[in-house]
């Protein structure tokens, strides 16, 4: 199977995932600014129009878009990973900490933050409004290891979502204690810390890319 995604990105998610389940992919690297394929220099728009991260072409040929999607496919398809959810309520649960990763943080707070051409009121009413989304996650996960009751793939994007606060200084982790301690640990799980390093190199080379190319 073929992952797009870009460096430290929402695909990150996938890489950890399919880390976690110890399976092959080809992992093709795509320019956020020019949606360039850097392995071959094709335009990724003829996969994925919206050219948007992460997209996942599986083994037959079939393409995946949307994070939590693909989350879940992976998740289903190597069971033995361990990084699903059991039918009935546990799988709704899964389903339910997906979207509010994918919306109440992801988009919702996130995205203005990082958006660098978002004008300041953006950001600001996106702080106002959505850091009570971070204080829910708080409480959530006083006492608690993981979302669920095991790893699974919400907490591959959770753990990716709060690595973002490394680029918006107005987030402070230390405000949120159990959130910090919940991403910390994490860090440190060998598919996280491995997919995070990687990742963090090719993210500095498309810096260097970009000025050089400015």
């Amino acid at each position: 199977m073929d992952l797009y995604f870009s460096p430290l990105a929402c695909s990150l998610a996938t890489r950890i995932a399919l880390y976690e389940a110890g399976v092959e992919a080809n992992y093709l690297e795509v320019d956020p600014k020019t949606k360039v394929v850097q392995k071959d220099g094709s335009d990724f728009r003829a996969v994925n129009p919206l050219g948007l991260v992460p997209t996942l072409r599986t083994d037959d040929e079939t393409v995946l878009t949307e994070n939590a999607a693909i989350l879940q496919y992976v998740a289903d398809r190597f069971p033995n990973a361990g990084i699903s959810a059991a039918s009935g309520a546990e799988r709704s649960r899964l389903h339910q900490w997906l979207c509010f990763i994918g919306t109440e943080l992801h988009k919702a707070l996130f995205v203005p933050l990082l958006d660098k051409t978002a004008p300041q009121d953006a950001k600001t009413y996106a702080l106002s409004k959505n850091l009570s989304r971070l204080d829910y996650l708080e409480n959530y996960l006083k006492g608690r290891e993981f979302l669920l009751d095991h790893f699974s793939v919400a907490d591959a994007y959770l753990v990716t979502i709060i690595n973002w606060t490394m680029a918006t200084p107005p987030i402070e982790l230390a405000k949120w204690p159990n959130v910090k301690a919940y991403y910390e640990r994490l860090r440190a799980r060998p598919s996280i810390a491995k997919a995070v390093a990687e990742e963090f190199e090719l993210y500095k080379a498309e810096l260097a890319r970009h000025k050089a190319a400015a």
